[in-house]
């Protein structure tokens, strides 16, 4: 019996219409485009807008267009996973809704949090129940609300965060496709250095806390800037290491979209060429759990059957890693 791996035979999106520009930032904070460009390579990012519209509004809509693309039947969805830093609400499942609005009514699903991070671990994860044999449809979703939690005066992080969905689809491969490898790791000490305070137990919202604005992101930038930089260089390195891979195996690098320093670093460290850095930052900023997918959209059309892409990211934890994975099909 051959051995069964896990590979992504559909990728779907879904941004917001609502462009959000460094020209428009600029009326509302002290900042400049070129300022902005220089330091992150973000020109502008889309925004949810719209009462009552959370993040599964953004995860169904990539999810009916991967379907749709598909052909598939919802129905035929044994999983839903949805990879996400902002949840609908508290204790109801965003990804229990998403399925249910997607017709996935054979599925069962769960919501899956690790900052930036999430659509990462979120292929290992659903990798691993496609490899186990039992299950054939497992769907995963990285989707954002990040303007649910931007303080709009915060001009270190209201620059950064943007709004959307990417979906992928995992089905068994037989043919050696598919994912290959993954280093992940994490370490709690971080969490001090990029949070959203108040909102969970430990610190349950009140009118204090809101007036001391501890319901929005806060960033050590710096802090965060130089373990990213080092970290995400340093598994994609491990992941080619252990798997014996040079820069010419590889064909892309798919990298988490935060900031193109961080990502040129990344790709400079394995020694890639620019050709083969996946980027669409400038377009929509860090859309967190949403970049990976996202960037694989944007892309489906010049991957090929076969091709060795390395992922990495870096999150909020602080987690982070790299998987390696071939693609399984030609657009």
């Amino acid at each position: 019996m051959s051995k069964i791996s896990a590979a992504i035979t559909a990728v779907g999106a879904y941004v917001p219409e609502y462009v959000l520009t460094n020209q428009i930032l600029e009326t509302m904070v002290d900042t400049n485009d070129d300022w902005i460009t220089t330091r992150t390579g973000i020109k502008e990012r889309r925004i949810l807008k719209g009462e009552g519209k959370g993040t599964s509004f953004m995860a169904i809509e990539a999810a009916k267009d991967l379907i749709n693309k598909k052909g598939l039947n919802p129905k035929d969805i044994e999983l839903v996973i949805v990879a996400t830093a902002t949840p609908d609400m508290q204790a109801a499942s965003t990804a229990a809704y998403t399925a249910t609005q997607i017709g996935a009514t054979n599925a069962f699903s769960f919501d899956l949090e690790a900052a930036c991070s999430s659509f990462l671990f979120g292929m290992s994860t659903a990798a691993k129940y496609i490899e186990s044999g039992r299950y054939k449809n497992v769907l995963l979703i990285g989707a954002d609300k990040n303007s649910s939690m931007i303080n709009y005066e915060d001009r270190a992080t209201c620059i950064i965060f943007g709004d959307g969905a990417g979906a992928v689809l995992f089905e068994p491969n037989t043919e050696g496709l598919g994912l290959q490898d993954e280093y992940l790791r994490s370490n709690g000490e971080g969490r001090e250095f990029l949070q959203v305070k108040s909102s969970g137990s430990s610190y349950p919202v009140t009118k204090e806390s809101i007036d001391r604005k501890e319901n929005f992101v806060f960033q050590d930038g710096k802090t965060v800037f130089k373990n990213a930089v080092f970290n995400m260089a340093d598994v994609a390195v491990k992941i080619l290491e252990r798997n014996n891979l040079q820069k010419d195996d590889i064909a892309w690098l798919a990298a988490h979209q935060a900031n193109k320093r961080i990502i040129d670093a990344t790709a400079n460290r394995i020694e890639l060429e620019p050709e083969k850095v996946m980027m669409n930052i400038e377009k929509y900023g860090n859309t967190t759990s949403a970049t990976l997918p996202l960037l694989l959209n944007d892309y489906e059309s010049q991957l090929k059957k076969g091709d060795n892409i390395i992922f990495a990211a870096f999150g909020g934890g602080f987690t982070w890693g790299s998987i390696y994975l071939k693609w399984a099909y030609n657009s």
